[in-house]
């Protein structure tokens, strides 16, 4: 790789990141069109990283190309949030069978003060973050740095339902599914905790939300 393209490839990664970031925080609505020219204006980019960062963020499952129409931002139907979360749940329990017999009580306790803080977000962003690292948490010790990467990925697309669904109005909840896998965990019941994970994060919650046009739609999250 020349020095040019590997800085191509840096600012690749750079806008990419950035636009995703806007879009799971829901900055950039669902459908809007991600026009070339204005991205690479806004970075003092060529087309060509700019091509790359949208490439990457279809790859997420954050944009879809379009014929004739561009890249637009992913609008997110009730089939592609189910597919995420059974993604989720087979993951998921994949790498808690496998982290089980490493995870310590520090961990466990690092989990219980994740889950407490989650029950005590303020809004929707401060939850999803205490989830995530409840979650990421009792998998880590799998060990399995791809699986990781990949169940990372599938949060970061719960998120953005969730920022979409959830980011004008949280209410505060008591996390029972997290205080059951951790205390299936703490007497060595691994597949229970792995039973209670998988209909966990298979549940999905269900709202109206306005549009910028200022219609009314349902959309859907994973809760979990």
């Amino acid at each position: 790789m020349t020095t040019t393209s590997a800085k191509e490839e840096t600012l690749a990664v750079r806008i990419s990141r950035i636009l995703a970031e806007r879009i799971v925080a829901g900055e950039i609505e669902p459908g809007t069109r991600l026009r070339q020219d204005h991205v690479a204006e806004e970075f003092g980019a060529s087309h060509v990283p700019v091509r790359e960062a949208f490439r990457r963020l279809e790859a997420q499952g954050l944009a879809v190309s379009e014929p004739r129409r561009g890249v637009r931002v992913a609008s997110f139907a009730l089939s592609e949030v189910r597919e995420v979360a059974e993604m989720r749940a087979a993951l998921e329990v994949l790498a808690l069978r496998h982290a089980a017999p490493h995870i310590t009580p520090a961990i466990l306790d690092a989990a219980e003060e994740a889950t407490k803080a989650g029950d005590k977000s303020r809004d929707v962003r401060e939850w999803e973050e205490a989830n995530r690292r409840f979650h990421r948490l009792i998998l880590t010790p799998c060990n399995m740095p791809r699986l990781l990467a990949a169940i990372d990925d599938l949060h970061a697309a719960s998120a953005r339902f969730l920022f979409t669904t959830w980011r004008s109005s949280w209410e505060a909840r008591t996390d029972h599914d997290h205080r059951a896998i951790l205390a299936a965990l703490r007497q060595g019941q691994a597949d229970q905790a792995a039973a209670i994970l998988a209909r966990h994060v298979q549940w999905i919650g269900q709202r109206p939300v306005k549009t910028p046009s200022g219609a009314t739609r349902d959309a859907f999250a994973i809760v979990g």
